[in-house]
């Protein structure tokens, strides 16, 4: 996703300077064409003949080059480059930028900047955690700046790890997702329905007949589709999940009540993800009262739920798409195919309880595409990513 990008990165004072040769190194490999611009307080942590060595380009620190006098253009940087990250930014260049004192090349590159900016934080918990440093982070954030934070878990005088520069690694990885989620196809003006989570038969007033589904798949799903600019309505079954202000959300209990939400609304849609675990059965009839211990044994007769997949399937105009879900433990290939054809899905996504760490309450997922045109097979990844591949697929047929 690198692969032609323009990058300027900008290295401030700090003893992070030398982690930014991997950063660079990385991203050049990647395809990337670098720029760097160093403060002077840089250049005491890490020479610019290092860099310009990785990049093949001289380092800009100056307004004039010390050679011929020449002026070094920050309105030409900000018009040239896809993106700006400073890494390591020192708590004095936070202040600079968030406050527009333009005293070095740096800052007067950034605020030139007409690509996004991503700012890697580098510099003591102390000084991280002080009220001025944490001011200057919200005022750049509310600059549409993208901070690059380090650490997670929380101590008594603040957070764990936080101050320190985020690993090489990481912030080429958060450049990789931006210009990944900036090449997503659209879903604008697209309306989108999703199903999500269990459904709860109830036996009596305090007992059911459900599954272990956790709903992040569905919700991972409809959080993708609300990104790209689909008009999403989500039918959640009970779970605690909670989505974002942008998705329409029904919640529903029972099969019964998804279906109805479902074929009340599927009409609207210009497709519909069916991810939600739906209880195949249902008790044929359901007390009034909690039922007592008596007896040696309690049987309880069943009786098939509304089959929601096949239902829309019948209803589903050529103009419109259905996706299904199915989840297997044995003869997989099999099984999805034949669900694909009897439900009149136009794709299924297939995954198998055989695969460890995946499938219910895991943040990890493991799948296969399955339509009429063949199977494409998944590595394990976290269930956002997971999402973004399923609507990759979606955006190629709605």
């Amino acid at each position: 996703m690198l692969k032609g990008k323009k990058i300027v990165v900008g290295i401030t004072g700090s003893i992070a300077a030398y982690k930014t040769c991997i950063i660079v190194r990385e991203l050049i490999k990647q395809g990337a064409e670098v720029q760097v611009v160093m403060t002077p307080a840089g250049k005491e942590f890490i020479t610019p003949l290092t860099l310009s060595t990785l990049t093949q380009k001289p380092v800009i620190s100056e307004f004039f080059t010390r050679r011929d006098g020449s002026w070094n253009s920050h309105v030409d940087l900000g018009l040239w480059a896809d993106a700006m990250l400073i890494a390591p930014c020192t708590a004095s260049t936070l202040g600079k930028m968030a406050n527009g004192i333009a005293d070095n090349m740096l800052v007067t590159t950034y605020l030139s900047m007409k690509a996004p900016v991503f700012i890697a934080p580098a510099m003591d918990l102390d000084m991280y955690a002080h009220p001025s440093t944490q001011q200057n982070l919200d005022r750049l954030r509310s600059f549409g700046n993208h901070i690059i934070e380090a650490g997670s878990g929380f101590l008594a005088s603040g957070l764990e790890g936080k101050g320190r520069m985020e690993e090489p690694d990481r912030i080429v990885e958060v450049l990789e997702d931006y210009f990944c989620e900036a090449n997503k196809p659209s879903l604008q003006g697209k309306n989108i329905l999703i199903t999500a989570g269990p459904t709860y038969e109830k036996i009596d007033p305090v007992r059911f007949i459900g599954n272990y589904s956790s709903g992040k798949m569905g919700f991972a799903l409809a959080e993708e589709c609300a990104t790209r600019g689909a008009d999403v309505t989500l039918i959640a079954g009970p779970v605690s999940l909670k989505c974002s202000p942008a998705i329409k959300r029904i919640d529903v209990e029972s099969c019964d009540e998804m279906y109805e939400a479902a074929t009340c609304l599927f009409k609207q849609q210009n497709a519909a993800i069916l991810c939600a675990a739906v209880a195949d059965f249902k008790p044929e009839q359901t007390t009034a009262n909690k039922i007592k211990r008596e007896g040696d044994g309690l049987t309880l007769h069943l009786t098939p739920t509304h089959d929601i997949a096949a239902a829309l399937g019948q209803m589903k105009s050529e103009s419109q798409r259905l996706v299904g879900f199915a989840l297997e433990t044995n003869d997989e290939e099999v099984n999805a195919a034949k669900k694909l054809k009897e439900k009149n899905l136009d794709f299924i996504v297939m995954n198998s309880l055989r695969n460890e760490g995946t499938c219910f309450q895991s943040d990890e997922n493991k799948i296969s595409i399955i339509s009429s045109y063949g199977q494409t097979d998944y590595p394990k990844k976290s269930k956002a990513k997971v999402a973004a591949d399923i609507i990759d697929e979606l955006a190629k047929i709605i």
